[in-house]
């Protein structure tokens, strides 16, 4: 299956949008700058292509110019402004991208009510063939098979680990590892069914500030 190639020059757009990740390129005109934010839950990775960058992480400064890269992590406040002459190009993604993915503050350091932003926001053509109150019942019908799913790994997991730490203590290096593995089969789902739970949040996110 053919794979689709981005070209920074004319792709300013979010590519991908998924509950896992975020990732676009973003043009900076000349003397533009961001309110200052953080995520709540993931990264934020930039990597400049084009221009001169400053960057403002938990208050620190650096001019950033191509081919440089840097992180704001998790609760990091960070702001960036173009200080160049020419635009600004960079590549950044955001991991996992779940609403609201961006959380703003007020002077006096109270975290500001959450403000959803719509799918046009990330690029995307909002889905307006389902509306808001089957998307509640969507999202409550996700949480539920989710806890299903933590429950029954709850319980594979003590048997598993009992086994494991039985075997590891007898020296049965291929018990033991039978026993992670198991752990493993286990636990997989549990991480899948974490993204599912995400992408029908933020569907029902969505529909709720997408308009008619």
């Amino acid at each position: 299956m053919p794979f689709q190639v981005f070209d920074y020059r004319k792709d300013i757009t979010n590519m991908l949008v998924t509950p896992q990740i975020r990732s676009r390129f973003l043009k900076m005109e000349v003397g533009q700058f961001n309110q200052s934010h953080t995520h709540d839950l993931g990264h934020e990775i930039f990597l400049i292509l084009q221009g001169q960058a400053e960057f403002d992480i938990e208050g620190h400064k650096e001019v950033l110019g191509p081919g440089q890269m840097c992180i704001a992590l998790t609760d990091e406040a960070h702001t960036v402004r173009n200080v160049g002459d020419d635009e600004v190009i960079m590549y950044l993604s955001v991991t996992p991208h779940i609403l609201p993915t961006h959380t703003y503050w007020t002077a006096e350091g109270e975290k500001e009510p959450p403000r959803f932003a719509n799918s046009f926001s990330y690029d995307q053509a909002p889905d307006l063939s389902v509306g808001a109150d089957a998307r509640a019942d969507e999202h409550l019908q996700s949480v539920e098979d989710f806890v299903a799913c933590v429950e029954e790994t709850a319980e594979t997991q003590r048997a598993r680990v009992a086994a494991f730490k039985k075997a590891f203590a007898e020296g049965d290096s291929e018990a033991a590892f039978k026993a992670r593995d198991a752990m493993w089969d286990a636990l997989y789902p549990m991480f899948k069914a974490v993204h599912e739970l995400a992408g029908v949040w933020n569907a029902f996110a969505h529909r709720t500030v997408d308009e008619e």
